[in-house]
């Protein structure tokens, strides 16, 4: 699991920062200043995301693994896709539809973090 996740975050990472830089020199020339910072937002949240990937690896390799890192993981992968595929879509392609299923991938990266919360807390109880 530690191996793959991190694996993972790091190739999303690679890619946040293509498309940003996609972004900041190409698809700006042909968007409006919104769906700039729509496109933005998508870049943002996808590299913070990316990040808590290598995160959720790492705390793999130190606590081994478990079905809420596991699922914690899955739900930051699906919320990058989600989250930031559609603002990434929508900014490009003003499809305004896509709008309506983005906060589903906020609800993915909510319910990862809680996850990851919870799989932490649960394991570090009785130490210190």
């Amino acid at each position: 699991m530690q191996r793959k996740w991190m694996m993972l975050g790091a190739i999303l990472m690679m890619l946040s920062v293509a498309i940003g830089a996609f972004g900041a020199h190409i698809v700006k020339e042909h968007i409006d200043a919104k769906a700039l910072a729509t496109y933005e937002t998508g870049v943002q949240y996808h590299m913070i995301h990316a990040v808590a990937l290598l995160i959720v690896g790492l705390t793999a390799g130190q606590l081994g693994e478990s079905t809420k890192l596991r699922w914690s993981a899955r739900l930051l992968l699906i919320g990058i896709i989600v989250f930031s595929g559609s603002l990434y879509v929508l900014s490009t392609t003003g499809i305004k539809i896509l709008g309506a299923i983005t906060p589903i991938g906020g609800v993915a990266f909510i319910t990862g973090w809680l996850l990851f919360a919870l799989d932490v807390w649960q394991r570090g109880k009785g130490r210190s």
